[in-house]
């Protein structure tokens, strides 16, 4: 079938995906600003933050200041440039999940960018004890696994279709802990309605309004993550 009115689930169009290397000093500079001020005043819960595809931890430092400034405990994911889905990088997340969630005594926020939401997904649906609310960013995990502009670029990369990865675990499938989907009506790279997910494939659907590149460095994106995920914890909680 074709694309219908209002459709937004297939790729984004070419002028969009053209507009996301703007957003690319962004990302370099992450490292290096001030903390964006949220009125978040957190009490410890650790947080672990998972860069897109072809980025590393520096990618998520500006989510990561930030979210220590509001009293979180985050921890970057260690998994080099993340290029592809890997069993092996999966296994170390999941012993750096079980470190968190010892060493803080609180079970863990699990923040995907991207394909790191992928992971974040998967650690929630295997250890679901471990995990209180997990934060997709833009990530495809609904609908066709060729609904977005990378998937040709991942296949380059990887060393398996990107419909069949060396994960058994479906994306898709909503962990039983409180699943946040941010979405974006204008991201050049993920259709909408992937990363927005249907109803059971998610808790809660949130529009982000910014492009795919700077949905974890954007100040105001930043805060807007950090003070939904407080505000619905609250609400869990309450």
């Amino acid at each position: 079938m074709g694309r219908g009115k209002g459709d937004d689930s297939h790729a984004p169009s070419l002028a969009r995906w053209l507009t996301e290397p703007l957003c690319l000093p962004k990302i370099a500079a992450a490292p290096f600003r001030d903390p964006v001020e949220t009125n978040v005043h957190a009490a410890g819960m650790p947080v672990i933050v998972l860069p897109g595809m072809a980025s590393g931890d520096r990618s998520t430092a500006l989510l990561r200041n930030s979210l220590e400034a509001a009293g979180f405990k985050p921890r970057a994911g260690g998994l080099g440039r993340n290029m592809t889905v890997s069993a092996e990088k999966f296994h170390s997340l999941e012993t750096l999940l079980a470190d968190a969630v010892q060493t803080e005594g609180k079970r863990a926020i699990l923040i995907g960018w991207s394909l790191g939401g992928f992971y974040t997904r998967v650690l929630a649906q295997r250890h679901p004890e471990k995990v209180a609310l997990v934060a997709t960013l833009g990530t495809p995990f609904s609908g066709s696994r060729r609904a977005n502009n990378a998937w040709r670029l991942y296949e380059l990369l990887a060393d398996h279709p990107v419909d069949a990865p060396p994960l058994p675990d479906d994306p898709a499938v909503k962990p039983p802990v409180l699943t946040l989907a941010f979405w974006s009506p204008v991201d050049g790279v993920v259709a909408p309605a992937s990363a927005r997910g249907l109803p059971g494939e998610r808790d809660v659907a949130i529009e982000l309004p910014f492009r795919h590149f700077e949905m974890g460095c954007s100040r105001r994106a930043v805060k807007q993550i950090i003070e939904q995920i407080s505000s619905h914890l609250a609400a869990a909680d309450a």
